[in-house]
């Protein structure tokens, strides 16, 4: 097997067991409870969630406002890494954006049905960003461990 193609099998099993592992976080980790139904919790009001989060910087502990804000940018980043690397369609940015927001429409939206969180439209601003900054760090690997275009 030459390099290249083991390179690709690794990142393909990576995105498998990552997505997997986000899965578990966003509809059962951190003590969540499936509760499908009514009332549903959402936030349609881009910044809304971001801005209180940002305003509460200075009044409350990190663990509130880092996790919300950080945490939900740190956790895509691999996205941004391993889709271009797996799909050659994901190294066009447009392609990956419009991939990526789809999925995380369904996810928030699944979240909110399956009462397991709050479907907020700032998460998948963050999430985003998340993927973008990990884009960033794909052409970076890309240029310094030479992957195929």
């Amino acid at each position: 097997m030459s390099g290249n193609r083991l390179f690709y099998n690794v990142a393909f099993v990576l995105l498998i067991l990552y997505t997997g592992l986000l899965l578990y976080w966003m509809f059962l980790g951190f003590g969540r409870t499936l509760r499908p139904g009514p009332p549903y919790s959402y936030n349609v009001v881009p910044l809304d969630t971001i801005g209180r989060y940002w305003r509460a910087m200075h009044s409350s502990p990190f663990r509130v406002w880092g996790v919300n804000l950080l945490g939900n940018i740190g956790v895509f980043i691999p996205f941004g890494i391993l889709l271009p690397i797996i799909w050659v369609s994901m190294r066009r940015v447009g392609r990956l954006l419009l991939v990526v927001v789809a999925a995380l429409v369904i996810l928030e939206v699944t979240q909110m049905l399956l009462g397991a969180g709050t479907m907020d439209v700032d998460d998948i601003i963050l999430n985003v960003l998340g993927v973008l900054c990990g884009r960033v760090a794909y052409v970076f690997l890309r240029k310094k461990l030479r992957i195929e275009s």
